[in-house]
């Protein structure tokens, strides 16, 4: 981001003594004077921790929860054979193991 700033004349003079011990420039050490005063300094940009809250979905034991994306899609297809109006006789029942 590109601003103007405007300088206290002793913060100026301060300044003008880093860059010379240092040799860094002007824009590199306002930075880090603004990193160290607004308390960014030393620290990594993190993003927040990331909390998984177990759910108990009331499943009864033995269900097989790997395979119910299997059985929607059979219950699916069941339905759709049934709403196509097809001959009754002809249609296979669904039947899933879970």
């Amino acid at each position: 981001m590109r601003t103007t700033l405007t300088l206290e004349p002793d913060v100026a003079a301060r300044l003008k003594q880093k860059i010379r011990r240092s040799g860094k420039g002007l824009k590199t050490l306002v930075n880090e004077a603004l990193r160290l005063g607004l308390g960014l300094s030393g620290k990594p940009v993190r993003a927040p921790r990331f909390d998984v809250r177990p759910h108990a979905f009331g499943f009864k034991p033995g269900v097989d929860l790997d395979r119910m994306n299997q059985l929607v899609d059979e219950l699916e297809s069941g339905e759709t054979a049934r709403s196509s109006g097809g001959d009754p006789a002809r249609r296979q029942p669904v039947t899933t193991r879970l």
